[in-house]
């Protein structure tokens, strides 16, 4: 019997999703179910583990619904990033909620290494920076924080995993305990020039080794997933970032992607040597096949489509974040309003964690219409400061820009985009290319398929040029600029 599907398992911030695609890598059957976000404190932010788990293993179950599931030749995973869990080695059970990458909780631990000069070394080694968004500082919180874990995990009682582990540990029973290459890169442990765990990061986090998951090739055995009675063996896992720019069939040195998500995340293909940034973005791993590596320089952006879905749910501004198109639709300009979506600090390339949302120029002549385009306006201007720097680094100017993500579905802000970093915006025909990608390196894998085969299965569906001059171009990004300085000097300004 022909084994010809790949199931893709696409865990993210805010929802789970899986889908099934057929031997020519088109998506056949789609399942997503929300959970639920805690916000305990301000600042803090976490999931309940268990709900990531059942959420996924329901949407997998009822993906592989259209198709006999033993024609299924292999499974990915691809997962929200940095987001920290840890566990219990013989029951299973979390030991705390998960701690999720947009959390603030240890800034002020990050600033304190920060000021005892640790930057550097954390930077030369893991091509980060010393900051919450990763992994490492939420292991030692709760290491720290929950009563005895210190004592448990040195004994060998606890493990630690990105999502990606904690979902791969439990689909295999507990047979399995590994991340891959992506995933540890983004954890503040991982030297990714030996692509070993770091005894000198790990002192210096106070974290023992022995609860860390061993690190495979992105496009490897998982050992297999059990699903509703039938093993399908796991053979990818890959952070969503590093996912989507292989789903986007970024291969080549200097191609770049932007998904847009909760957060922007923007990776750019390096090739096979790490560029150090000069500019903080971040130095990763883009994916690693066969041993070899393909490094990225990424920008993070921590609030993207968030910005939408404050708009709808806690200002009421918006019934859908569909909606938001239609509103600020309505209106030519801001009217001079400007939106600096720093809700949860600002990320790349400023990396200020204590930076608030700030809004601009507000007038009696400002309506929601204004306030809507306006925070279109900074996803895309956010996006372009990671443009401008990467630009930079390479000595190159980017000229194309492949966008995916729930946000792209949004033609106004496509043209905002083109219209102030004055790229091509390509826009492709399966916009969920952090699953694509999953799949594809499963499918690679598997053997199901050659790169070859899958760059004819790259198609474009709209190409966004601009239609700004660069005097309307440049009035935009200066006051955009004058709004950011402010936002970073605040409450000094």
């Amino acid at each position: 019997m022909d084994m010809n599907y790949i199931l893709s398992l696409d865990q993210g911030t805010t929802s789970s999703r899986a889908i099934l695609y057929d031997e020519s890598a088109r998506a056949i059957n789609v399942a997503q179910k929300e959970f639920r976000q805690i916000f305990p404190k301000s600042g803090w932010v976490e999931h309940d583990a268990k709900e990531i788990l059942s959420s996924q293993l329901a949407v997998a179950k009822e993906a592989i619904e259209a198709v006999d599931p033993s024609k299924i030749a292999a499974l990915g995973i691809t997962n929200q990033r940095e987001t920290t869990i840890l566990w219990n080695k013989h029951t299973g059970e979390p030991v705390h909620n998960a701690i999720v990458w947009q959390d603030r909780r240890t800034a002020d631990y990050c600033k304190q290494l920060v000021q005892d000069g640790k930057a550097e070394m954390v930077t030369a080694r893991t091509g980060l920076l010393i900051d919450p968004y990763f992994s490492a500082t939420k292991i030692k919180w709760l290491l720290d924080n929950v009563k005895g874990l210190r004592e448990q995990a040195i004994n060998g009682n606890v493990l630690f995993g990105t999502v990606d582990s904690w979902l791969v540990w439990n689909l295999t029973n507990g047979a399995v305990h590994a991340t891959d290459a992506t995933n540890a890169s983004r954890t503040l442990l991982y030297n990714i020039h030996t692509l070993d765990w770091d005894k000198g990061l790990l002192d210096l986090f106070d974290i023992p080794e022995v609860i860390l998951p061993k690190v495979l090739n992105t496009a490897d055995d998982y050992g297999y997933a059990n699903l509703k009675g039938y093993k399908i063996p796991i053979k990818a896992v890959a952070g969503d970032q590093q996912a989507a720019l292989f789903g986007q069939l970024c291969t080549k040195k200097n191609m770049v992607k932007c998904t847009y998500g909760t957060g922007c995340f923007m990776v750019l293909n390096t090739g096979k040597k790490p560029v150090s940034s000069k500019h903080n973005l971040l130095t990763t791993i883009g994916w690693q096949l066969n041993g070899k590596v393909t490094y990225a320089l990424e920008g993070s952006i921590f609030v993207g489509g968030a910005i939408i879905q404050w708009l709808r749910d806690e200002m009421k501004l918006l019934s859908s974040a569909e909606e938001s198109e239609s509103l600020a639709s309505e209106v030519d300009d801001s009217n001079g309003v400007v939106f600096v979506p720093a809700l949860t600090g600002l990320g790349a390339p400023f990396w200020d964690p204590s930076a608030k949302g700030t809004i601009f120029g507000i007038t009696r002549g400002t309506s929601p219409a204004h306030i809507t385009r306006a925070a279109l306006e900074s996803i895309a201007l956010r996006v372009n400061d990671i443009l401008e720097i990467m630009s930079q680094e390479t000595g190159k100017p980017i000229k194309e820009l492949r966008v995916d993500g729930g946000a792209t579905g949004n033609n106004l802000l496509m043209q905002l985009q083109a219209n102030i970093s004055d790229v091509m915006v390509i826009r492709p025909v399966d916009q969920e290319t952090t699953a694509l990608g999953a799949a594809f390196f499963a499918g690679i894998s598997a053997g199901l398929w050659s790169l070859e085969q899958l760059q004819v299965q790259w198609q474009e569906d709209k190409i966004f040029n601009s239609e700004y001059s660069d005097e309307k171009r440049q009035s935009v990004l200066k006051l955009w600029k004058e709004a950011i300085s402010r936002t970073i000097n605040w409450p000094n300004a």
